[in-house]
């Protein structure tokens, strides 16, 4: 009796597998080291919130956390550079990661942890942003900083700080009467390898300011606003995570700039007062029901046309940009 052969292989189970795998993607991934604010101003409260409100997964890893309210920092307590690591690790090792994006994470310890993690993924663009941190200790915003520029900036993709923040940062040594330039700026951080600088509230007459993305070779985009008669806390953390979220869906640097300014900008026009203290930018702004009452039961239905653009955020402009 002969035995009987086995049935050929079948390659529609693959196919129908890597659908579902394809269907079960989901967004891209956004790979965030910052601190915990539990006010949700700023840090890992910021980045997942924007993340998600533009498209992207934030996959958070904790690298301390303040003690603060919305008005002030008072303290902040730094997570070791072995817990960064292995937060860190354990998720690459898992999820394909798009970009990289990077706050405020501490120490310099953090900072060389994180550099060599990033090192090991050269091909994933990292987004840096630089804040304020003039509510720390002087000596220690000098060993921080010059962490950063000496292990991260080499690996930076975009930089994105305020005008003030990245000047004084990037040229102590400035003593012409002029204001430098973004470009002036952007040649500093150009010098320590990072291929592009947003710079954030470049003071214009008339209560205006410019934001503007450029190399040290050439502006790539500029983009004017008016400013907003209010101070907010989270700003600079909404934009830079926008950036970096609608980078890794796949944007143009240039397209990317351009949508996460004009998110902001809607951010800051929603902007909500929780505390006593600073105004917070509100990220779901779209979220919010209409002051009127907005699409309800009795209310006015929701076109396919409309549900896509709030999707992807291709939504009408205000009237002022700010």
């Amino acid at each position: 009796m002969n035995a009987t052969s086995p049935p050929s292989p079948s390659t529609e189970p693959a196919d129908d597998a890597e659908d579902a795998v394809d269907d079960l993607a989901g967004p891209a991934c956004v790979m965030v080291f910052n601190a915990s604010d539990p006010t949700g101003a700023a840090g890992l409260a910021a980045d997942t919130t924007a993340m998600a409100s533009v498209g992207a997964h934030a996959l958070p890893v904790v690298t301390g956390a303040y003690t603060r309210d919305t008005g002030e920092i008072f303290d902040h307590f730094c997570f070791d550079e072995e817990a960064v690591t292995e937060q860190a690790r354990a998720v690459l090792e898992d999820i394909e990661v798009q970009v990289f994006k990077i706050g405020f994470v501490g120490s310099p310890e953090n900072i060389s942890a994180i550099a060599e993690i990033t090192s090991d993924y050269a091909e994933v663009p990292v987004i840096a942003y630089m804040p304020n941190l003039s509510w720390w200790d002087e000596d220690k915003i000098e060993e921080y900083l010059d962490a950063f520029r000496e292990l991260l900036l080499p690996q930076t993709t975009v930089l994105v700080g305020n005008h003030s923040t990245l000047r004084r940062w990037l040229l102590p040594d400035w003593d012409s009467e002029r204001n430098p330039s973004p470009r002036d700026i952007a040649k500093a951080a150009g010098a320590m390898g990072v291929a592009y600088t947003l710079v954030t509230g470049m003071p214009l007459p008339d209560q205006h300011v410019e934001n503007v993305l450029t190399s040290p070779q050439s502006v790539v985009a500029s983009e004017k606003f008016e400013l907003f008669e209010a101070v907010f806390t989270g700003a600079g953390e909404t934009l830079s995570a926008a950036l970096a979220a609608l980078l890794a869906s796949g944007s143009e640097l240039p397209e990317a700039t351009h949508e996460a300014l004009s998110y902001l900008d809607r951010c800051l026009d929603g902007g909500f007062r929780p505390g006593m203290g600073h105004i917070l930018p509100d990220r779901m702004f779209w979220a919010q029901p209409e002051e009127d009452g907005g699409a309800g039961a009795d209310g006015p239905e929701i076109d396919e046309d409309t549900l896509r653009a709030i999707a992807a955020l291709d939504m009408p402009p205000n009237d002022t940009r700010h």
